[in-house]
């Protein structure tokens, strides 16, 4: 991969691809018809193979059976999911999936469970070093992926603040916005999901320290996960996850309420 790519999880990534391509030809399929059978090209197949591209969870699956693998690959469905993800993430991406609350606050860019499409690729287009372009693919994958926690059940608890400041930026253009901001009230309309604005024009903020989500597993533990630069923290111990979560709730109760922020968001949808 080229420089900008993301190799954490690639000595993973390329096992599997070893391991699939050793089953393919002991099946004695050639890479156009097994391609064709999981519903990919042959060029996506070598890609699989050679480590170059990470397949999906329900891919894998579709490969175990076709080549009767017996569960051979689906064994390594876990890591494989993991690698798609920077290394700094991949603790955060296991528990997104076993979430009882999740509790966000964002300041410089729309939280990644609430990113369109278009607005992950205009994000990642901006990154310096440049991302090659199967590392963005790879993330825009992995990023619309952990989106499915939107349709769980049982459905989870989720709350995102957002600074409005964030919405006035005009990542990848006029249409990219208006297309990220008319999917922020759609997701605002779900029952289990609550969004807020952080307005500019307010005089106080407990978030001035900067983004950080609190994580309840279905057990009660808590964990707070805060990004810096290509590097994260992920706190277990519970007073400081505690004092998170309040600090969390006061953030909150500052913002703007559900149906004020839903109507603010209409306006600057409005205006563009």
């Amino acid at each position: 991969m080229s420089e900008g790519a993301d190799t954490s999880g690639q000595p993973v990534v390329v096992a599997f691809g070893q391991t699939m391509k050793t089953l393919r030809v002991r099946a004695g399929l050639e890479r156009e018809e097994f391609g064709r059978r999981i519903g990919y090209s042959a060029a996506t197949v070598a890609s699989y193979e050679q480590g170059r591209r990470i397949p999906s969870p329900r891919t894998i699956e579709r490969a175990d059976e076709v080549l009767d693998a017996g569960g051979l690959l689906t064994v390594w469905k876990e890591q494989v999911e993991r690698a798609q993800y920077p290394v700094f993430f991949q603790g955060m991406a296991t528990l997104e999936k076993e979430a009882l609350e999740l509790l966000m606050y964002d300041t410089h860019v729309v939280n990644g469970l609430l990113q369109t499409e278009d607005y992950m690729r205009a994000l990642l287009a901006m990154r310096r070093p440049p991302l090659d372009q199967e590392t963005i693919e790879q993330r825009v994958i992995a990023r619309l992926a952990r989106q499915d926690l939107f349709d769980r059940r049982p459905a989870p608890l989720l709350s995102f603040v957002i600074d409005e400041a964030v919405l006035l930026h005009r990542y990848g253009g006029k249409t990219v916005l208006r297309g990220q901001l008319e999917h922020l009230l759609l997701i605002g309309d779900k029952r289990n999901v609550e969004v807020q604005v952080m307005p500019v024009h307010c005089e106080d903020n407990a978030g001035v320290n900067g983004p950080f989500t609190v994580v309840t597993r279905r057990d009660g533990t808590k964990f707070v996960y805060s990004e810096g630069h290509a590097t994260s923290t992920l706190e277990t111990d519970p007073e400081q996850t505690g004092l998170a979560a309040a600090r969390y709730g006061i953030i909150r109760s500052q913002a703007l309420s559900p149906r004020e922020s839903l109507k603010l968001i209409e306006g600057l949808l409005g205006s563009l």
